[in-house]
């Protein structure tokens, strides 16, 4: 990890979850790279991150923060840290963050937001049209207390203009991500089984679209029965995709098994398949293309930024999500990689520009 000297300016990343699914991975990877030129200090409630993040030796404040620890005490804690870091960025992830640090935040440090999880459809993230309007009036009065505002990817930054209307420029950051440097398409793979090994590494919920998942796999199925999905993850749709799985006659060839690891998990198939409705800039889609994996994705949000269009498919359509789970397992030539992607150094040093653009650190 490169540690900012001590005279650095201090940036305070508020994050409002401690697990290490989503967010926690884009913490992660900024804490062990440094961001140039900044004392990095993390504010997260008790948990998991808070440990990883102490591993890698990064700064940082596990006190009562988030959603589970009410709005009171998330703005005294928040209070606290900056009166006794004083940075002179606080830079909040996730929503419950952002909304935070414009309540709580006086004058001082310059306000920065990263948008991880927005989507052009509002129904992808709130169950009512109501609760959506809410949110967008929300979000938009909150942005005007920042002073920069990331985006994930191009896809990302059109959904917060659009909804949002932010006076300040929004500057795409994509996710960094470091190839390996023998992709696993290329690696040795321990004895199994013949047979092509399609994985999806997603919350089994309705926004990520695994039922047209297994109806895809389904139809490969029938000219390759040899084939096997694992969906790996857990959610409120397990029961309805278990029932779906045994309807189809799927169940000696279809796995659920639960949370797994993902480098285990990836080094184990050559398919990554995700139909979701929206992504922005998804880490699994990244790793799997980093790792040479066959990668098959819905053609929405960032994706089209990091996939090219043989990866591409309409998740509706069966047949073609058939055959692109057949190709690009069975034909290396087809599959993404990422060059020119930015590393993680490379979004690191994205971020100290944006806060330097931002007037923060002088």
């Amino acid at each position: 990890m490169v540690l900012s000297p001590s005279s650095a300016p201090t940036a305070l990343w508020v994050v409002p979850v401690s697990d290490l699914a989503g967010v926690a991975r884009h913490v992660l990877d900024v804490a062990r790279a440094g961001i140039p030129g900044w004392r990095l200090v993390v504010l997260a409630p008790p948990g998991a991150l808070p440990e990883r993040l102490r591993d890698l030796g990064a700064t940082v404040v596990e006190a009562p923060f988030g959603p589970d620890h009410g709005l009171r005490a998330s703005a005294a804690s928040l209070r606290e840290v900056v009166r006794r870091e004083q940075p002179a960025v606080v830079h909040s992830h996730l929503s419950y963050a952002d909304i935070v640090v414009a309540l709580a935040s006086r004058r001082g440090p310059r306000l920065v937001t990263t948008e991880h999880g927005i989507a052009r459809d509002d129904v992808v993230y709130h169950r009512s049209g109501a609760k959506a309007r809410v949110m967008r009036g929300v979000h938009t009065l909150r942005l005007r207390r920042f002073a920069a505002a990331i985006a994930v990817s191009r896809a990302t930054a059109d959904a917060m203009r659009e909804k949002w209307h932010p006076r300040v420029p929004v500057t795409v950051v994509p996710n960094g991500v470091d190839v390996v440097s023998r992709p696993a398409a290329l690696a040795p793979r321990p004895p199994r089984a013949p047979g092509l090994r399609i994985l999806s590494l997603a919350r089994l919920s309705p926004e990520k679209r695994l039922p047209a998942l297994v109806e895809g796999f389904a139809e490969l199925h029938r000219s390759r029965p040899e084939a096997r999905l694992t969906l790996a993850g857990t959610g409120p749709e397990q029961e309805a995709l278990a029932a779906q799985v045994e309807r189809l006659g799927l169940g000696d060839v279809v796995a659920m098994p639960g949370f797994v690891d993902p480098e285990a998990a990836m080094a184990e198939h050559d398919v990554l398949a995700m139909l979701s409705v929206w992504e922005n800039c998804s880490y699994a889609l990244l790793d799997a293309a980093a790792r040479g994996m066959g990668v098959v994705a819905s053609d929405v949000g960032g994706n089209p930024e990091i996939l090219p269009s043989a990866s591409l498919v309409d998740a509706g359509d069966t047949v073609a999500v058939a055959k692109a789970l057949e190709r690009q397992g069975l034909d290396p030539t087809t599959r993404p990689g990422l060059d020119g992607w930015p590393g993680v150094d490379d979004m690191c040093a994205r971020i100290a520009t944006t806060y330097a653009a931002a007037g923060a650190g002088r």
